[in-house]
């Protein structure tokens, strides 16, 4: 099962890791300046993961293939990493829509 690790970065902001059963991280959340709005944004990524239309895929300007996922108003709630190709991608997106909705919580700090 998957889970979502809550830690403090360093420019003292939240962020969340969304991590598949076997430990990978596969979605990363952008800084959120309070704790209650990164969890928030975890609530958001849980609803939000099983849409389809929800997920942005994209290709970076060296070629390799990522996703966002998007809440409801457009605005990305969390990034993929690198994926040599669009089918690793796919696979990503798959491993979120598994995971996102019934991952729990690890908080970290």
């Amino acid at each position: 099962m998957g889970k979502f690790v809550v830690k403090t970065r360093k420019d003292g902001e939240f962020q969340f890791n969304l991590k598949a059963g076997n430990g990978q991280v596969i979605l990363n959340s952008e800084g959120y300046k309070t704790k209650a709005n990164c969890l928030n944004g975890i609530e958001s990524v849980k609803r939000n993961a099983q849409d389809n239309d929800k997920f942005e895929r994209k290709t970076s300007t060296n070629g390799k293939h990522y996703f966002n996922l998007k809440a409801t108003n457009g605005q990305v709630i969390g990034t993929s990493e690198m994926y040599e190709s669009a089918n690793g991608m796919e696979n990503g997106i798959e491993s979120v829509k598994s995971n996102a909705p019934d991952a729990t919580i690890e908080d970290l700090d």
